[in-house]
């Protein structure tokens, strides 16, 4: 389907050409709003939501994706029992925050590897809004590789790498668990 784009020319002045909207235009994804507020300790960072969570409008909303399991086991709060709209208010109790490292990116499916042409997040931005912060988790390889890239000059804060709680990256649960639960120091 064409698409109409006005374009301006320094010889002919504003312009109106069609192209062709591309494969691309429809993979390209956004994040959700970040889930943070001044009682925020501790912010984990996603890459960018994938296919299931995107279809629910939810952060994490993939049953086999074992964040939900990971942040009840780092907050003691009973997460997994409660509907979505509780859990965010019981993180945020808690002094826990979430968004995602990237804005917006071209991906088909949901794989981080497949994210290309992306646009990152207003972090420093957030940060700054937050005055009780002490950490930030990243989410797997592609949220810590991009955002500690955009975060490197906070020394204030600790910067921190986990494994995915993706079901694709197949560590066990347990192993991810020695990574995660020492974020509950961040929360004291």
């Amino acid at each position: 389907m064409p698409v109409i784009v006005r374009r301006w020319s320094t010889t002919h002045g504003w312009g109106t050409v069609a192209a062709m909207s591309s494969d691309a235009d429809a993979d390209r994804k956004a994040s959700f709003a970040p889930v943070a507020d001044a009682r925020t300790r501790l912010l984990v960072l996603g890459s960018l939501p994938g296919e299931k969570s995107l279809a629910a409008a939810q952060y994490y909303a993939n049953p086999q994706n074992q964040f939900w399991r990971l942040m009840q086991a780092v907050t003691g709060a009973p997460l997994l029992s409660l509907p979505y709209g509780e859990r965010l208010e019981m993180l945020l109790a808690a002094g826990v925050g979430l968004w995602d490292v990237v804005g917006s990116a071209v991906r088909p499916g949901s794989l981080d590897t497949a994210i290309r042409d992306h646009q990152p997040n207003a972090l420093p931005e957030l940060c700054e809004r937050l005055p009780a912060l002490r950490a930030v988790a990243f989410n797997g390889g592609a949220s810590a590789k991009l955002g500690r890239k955009i975060l490197a000059g906070r020394r204030d804060l600790a910067l921190i790498p986990l494994p995915s709680s993706s079901p694709a990256h197949t560590l066990r649960f347990a192993r991810k668990l020695e990574s995660w639960g020492p974020l509950a120091a961040y929360l004291d």
